[in-house]
């Protein structure tokens, strides 16, 4: 170090000495210290410095050990001290450096008294696999999520595997050797000795607390968090680490169901409020509103934000079961979960409290988040916090608090609606005669009373509400009461209701959607607006409650599709969860239901075209056969390559580009690969693909299927080569698979093989054939359809009837394989609205023709669309509305195919 660094570390050293009546007592009862702080203060402590500094000890006994350690910590926290009151260190250095301080103390000590405990009673045999079992400890709180304060207390909990006994020579229980050894550790990292203590440890998050024993087995863990495990214990597991010990997987694995719930858990929000409010009244009773820590606007309150969306939504969405406050805020951004600039106010209040909280602590090593009662303190940490004097200074950390308040007010406000207060909750109860009640419900605006009545009295009647826990069915009776008031405000309020009463049984014993609803009662009329138009979305809905999640941002609901962004989501979803199978197929539904939901929603908000519609549902049909295809390929045991040569292709509904929201998937399986094995992989692949899309799984199916447009049918083989493929078209197909053709694409897979594919198909629609032969077999087929769907309704069935849907695709497929050998350009696959059209530019057709047809089949696709949502069996309106485009429709097809 030159002179003027030498001389400049100095300044900054007696500067930071000035804030830290601690970091004085260690320099001046050790000298050496002070000589290295001058040496080493540019340079941070890091894991490996720390272990170096422990292994070049000599450690002979406990004693010698205790020594070693709280040496280290000297050293460790006057150079972290300094730097971070010099500004030499952020926020993350400081909580990291006490972190791996921690940790590397604590494995440190464990190895040696393991060893020397070992000594005497031998190893701890599993009594079941008889394999030795060491320690788990378990870092909990700040300390498993690597954001230690300086001065804390580190909270500990012990586990070991299995029960058995020592190997001797002295033999005793597992459970009374490692209570043993957890009581050696706790003295050696936070017994007062005269070199001070390393860190104090609390014990008390273990199962039972105080009153439990200081280690238990993995079996015990499990049997208490099973049967006992509290809400309070789920917040605190969200941090727990393992510091060592070689089987914490397994303890992870068996606690994970217990902290993060499989489904969305908004009964969080109550649990935590409950919390809260409990600390609240501690607060008050003590008098700890100076407390940054819990006191109003707190650190405590920024975590309670960040951990009540973990605990809600950490089960489905894997990343947020992080440990680290910092990350989960990045995340709740990330999601949109909370607004941008909330969160930024929170990660700004959250830095500016945790470095007051440790400037606190470095007066005296005190254990303390209370600010200071003396003016002299005072000044102190206004300087220390960089400001010039504590009026200032205090301004600033009121501001911060403030806004915590807020937003800590925003997220856990109780529900609005309170069936006390509502003024329906007395007809709600049944305190009402039958007489008034079907009064007040017409005076809502309900047409047949007496019949709403009568169902809202069985469900209130019925076993499933009776059986309903205390808090659910209080949950259910402060929502009925607004859902009713809210149903009534529609044309169809009768109808509204009962689809929404549906709706309620079916998540009536899934609390935590009762909870959604309540906490977010804006989604109430959501829902019924929804039910209320139509009562396919109702029963996607009722079938699907997951998707009430999608209500809570009407942005987000209501903002067109990114295929980009939903790509990178669910790839980074599905990653997070690789090998688990069936994990990954319900990630796999639950995204597709999700984004049908909200095309959904925008449909009936009139803000989609039915042909962007059906863009967008054929898109979301193409991202997820690409991804099953990318997971099922790296689920296969035997592969040949790193990327399979292999592609999905398209037809009907999904190869037009025409999806609803219930269409099936017409698809083969093409590969071009020359290895010997390449056949039977490729086998195997299509079949794990088929079964992926069509099981039905916790989360229902992704797609219903259809593979019988491969060649030779459903006797040919699952998979074709594409040299093969082309044969068959060449020579073997029959006309109906190249009117399939006119409407096949590639959708996923090897995009080579997909160009391929596409050449094909235009050679083959591009042959020259027989007008008349050609004509015969599409009327022949034509008539064969007809004949499978006969129509005795006395309905005009928009698909089946002649003059309908299949009219103008049959026509159009006509035109595309007499003519496409002299007018190429009608090879592409851009639609019957855009064939037609072009087939008048090029003469086939007259032009007016060409544009009342295609109104035709505009009007025809829209009202079929319509009457689906209304839940229809078949797709069919009066002869009369249809007339005038069956007209055109019909005269189309005699122009074309010479048939009246």
């Amino acid at each position: 170090m030159t002179m003027p660094q030498a001389a400049s570390a100095q300044a900054l050293i007696e500067s930071a000495l000035r804030h830290s009546r601690y970091a004085q007592r260690l320099v001046q009862g050790n000298p050496l210290l002070l000589e290295e702080l001058r040496a080493r203060l540019h340079t941070p402590w890091n894991a490996q410095a720390m272990q170096d500094a422990l292994a070049s000890t000599a450690i002979d006994d406990e004693a010698t050990l205790k020594t070693a350690l709280r040496s280290l910590r000297k050293r460790v926290m006057l150079r972290l001290i300094v730097r971070d009151l010099a500004g030499l260190a952020d926020l993350q250095e400081v909580m990291g450096n006490a972190s791996e301080l921690a940790e590397i103390t604590v494995t440190f000590a464990l190895k040696h008294l393991a060893a020397w405990l070992s000594a005497q009673y031998g190893q701890p045999l599993g009594e079941e696999s008889g394999t030795p079992q060491d320690l788990i400890v378990v870092g909990m709180g700040k300390l498993g999520g690597g954001e230690l304060n300086v001065s804390s207390d580190i909270d500990l909990i012990f586990a070991y595997p299995e029960e058995g006994e020592t190997s001797g020579p002295r033999i005793v229980s597992n459970h009374e050797y490692f209570i043993l050894l957890g009581k050696k550790l706790i003295a050696a990292i936070g017994e007062n000795t005269p070199d001070g203590f390393v860190f104090r440890v609390d014990m008390r998050l273990r199962p039972y607390g105080d009153a439990g024993p200081l280690a238990s087995s993995f079996a015990m863990f499990e049997s208490y968090y099973l049967t006992q495990g509290r809400e309070w214990e789920r917040y605190a597991w969200i941090k727990g680490r393992p510091l060592c010990g070689s089987r914490y997987r397994e303890l992870a694995d068996m606690l994970r169901p217990f902290v993060f719930r499989k489904y969305l858990d908004f009964g969080a929000f109550s649990s935590l409020r409950e919390l809260h409010a409990q600390i609240r009244h501690e607060v008050r009773r003590r008098e700890l509103d100076d407390n940054i820590k819990l006191g109003p606007g707190g650190i405590r309150e920024i975590e309670f934000i960040t951990q009540v969306f973990q605990l809600i939504r950490g089960g489905k969405e894997p990343a947020l079961q992080t440990r680290s406050t910092l990350q989960a805020m990045n995340l709740i951004a990330q999601r949109e979960l909370m607004q941008p600039q909330a969160v930024a106010e929170l990660r700004a209040a959250y830095f500016f409290l945790r470095n007051l909280e440790h400037r606190l602590q470095y007066l005296e090593d005190a254990q303390t988040q209370t600010l200071p009662g003396n003016d002299g303190d005072r000044q102190l940490i206004a300087e220390a916090m960089h400001f010039a004097n504590w009026d200032d200074f205090h301004a600033a950390l009121n501001a911060h608090r403030h806004k915590v308040t807020r937003h800590f007010e925003q997220v856990f406000a109780a529900p609005q609606s309170q069936q006390q207060s509502h003024p329906l909750s007395t007809l709600w109860q049944g305190h009402l005669a039958d007489d008034e009640a079907v009064r007040q419900l017409r005076e809502l605006g309900y047409k047949n009373g007496e019949d709403t009545w009568q169902r809202l009295t069985r469900m209130r009647q019925g076993n499933r509400y009776a059986q309903l826990p205390e808090t659910s069915r209080a949950r259910f009776d402060a929502l009925l009461p607004p859902l009713i008031q809210v149903a009534a405000g529609f044309p169809n309020p009768d109808e509204t209701l009962e689809r929404i009463l549906r709706l309620l049984e079916n998540i009536s014993r899934r609390a935590a959607y009762l909870a959604l609803l309540l906490e977010y009662p804006q989604t109430l009329s959501q829902v019924a607006r929804l039910c209320s138009a139509s009562p396919w979305v109702s029963d996607y809905l009722t079938q699907h409650p997951v998707l009430l999640d999608e209500l809570l941002d009407t942005r987000s609901l209501h903002s067109p599709p990114d295929s980009n962004k939903s790509r990178a989501e669910l790839r980074q979803s599905l990653d997070a969860t690789n090998g688990d199978t069936e994990r990954q197929m319900d990630i796999l539904r639950h995204f597709k239901q999700a984004q049908v939901f909200r095309l959904v929603a925008q449909d009936l908000a009139g803000i989609l075209p039915l042909e962007k519609l059906s863009d967008h549902l054929s898109d979301l049909a193409d991202l997820i056969l690409d991804e099953t295809l990318r997971l099922c390929w790296q689920g296969l045991r035997i592969r040949h390559r790193e990327e399979p040569r292999f592609a999905i292709i398209g037809y009907g509904k999904l190869g037009g580009k025409e999806l609803g929201y219930a269409s099936d998937l017409d698809i083969i399986f093409l590969y071009d690969d020359a290895a010997e094995e390449a056949g039977e992989i490729y086998a195997r692949l299509g079949q794990r693909i088929n079964t992926w899309l069509t099981s039905l799984t916790s989360a229902g199916m992704l797609y219903d299927t259809d593979l019988r447009l491969r060649p030779n049918g459903a006797s040919g083989l699952l998979v074709s080569t594409l040299e093969a493929f082309e044969h068959y078209q060449q020579t073997q197909a029959w006309v109906w698979e190249h009117q399939a053709l006119t409407r096949a694409r590639y959708c996923a897979g090897n995009a080579e093989i997909g160009a391929s594919f596409e050449r094909i198909r235009q050679q083959v629609l591009a042959q020259p054939r027989d007008p008349l032969a050609l004509k015969k077999e599409v009327l022949a087929m034509r008539q064969k359809m007809l004949d499978a769907h006969p129509n005795p309704s006395g309905q005009f069935d928009l698909k089946h009837d002649r003059g309908g849907i299949i009219d103008v695709e049959f026509a159009v497929q006509y035109l595309v394989l007499a003519h496409a050998h002299a007018h190429p350009e009608l090879t592409r696959n851009v639609g019957n609205l855009a064939l037609l059209k072009l087939a008048a530019e090029l003469g086939l057709i007259p032009a007016n023709l060409a544009q009342a047809s295609r109104d035709a089949y505009r009007h025809f696709r829209q009202w079929q669309h319509e009457v689906r949502l209304q839940g229809a069996a078949h797709a069919r309106i009066a002869p009369a509305q249809a007339a005038p485009f069956v007209a055109s429709v019909r005269q189309l097809w005699q122009i074309v195919l010479g048939e009246s």
